[in-house]
């Protein structure tokens, strides 16, 4: 386990942290700012707290005006899902970089972990090799 020394409230990180150590491979690390999960060198997750007068991208985003920081989730997503949620806008935005980074806000309570858990191992698994994916999904048909 990783201490994270950002603004990510621990009952927002323990259970990603949770989620994401459940995936074969998978490890934890502190990132630039916020905490990151990763398979085999490649992040399929990462938890962060931006502060909206300095990350101006992500809070005219996120419907701009939101002055208090706002904890963001960061995952990749296969391109028939990138597009739904994306479309279906916020809580879901595109990433300001790769073709395929979705960026949720994560609510302040009651975050729909179920959800969050199949966005995350989604995420998983688009990056981890296939023998590991296969360990999440079962052997193909």
């Amino acid at each position: 386990m990783v201490q994270h020394d950002d603004d990510v409230p621990d009952e927002l990180v323990e259970p990603l942290r949770e989620i994401c150590l459940a995936l074969p491979g998978a490890y934890e690390e502190q990132a630039w700012i916020g905490t990151r999960w990763r398979v085999r060198g490649r992040t399929f997750a990462h938890v962060l707290t931006i502060d909206p007068d300095h990350h101006i991208v992500y809070t005219r985003a996120v419907g701009g005006g939101r002055t208090e920081p706002l904890p963001l989730l960061t995952f990749r997503a296969p391109p028939e899902e990138f597009e739904a949620l994306v479309a279906g806008g916020p809580p879901f935005f595109k990433g300001s970089w790769g073709r395929d980074v979705v960026v949720l806000v994560l609510p302040d309570h009651d975050a729909d972990w179920a959800e969050i858990a199949e966005l995350v191992t989604e995420s998983y698994c688009v990056l981890a090799p296939k023998k590991l994916v296969a360990q999440v999904r079962g052997p193909a048909s």
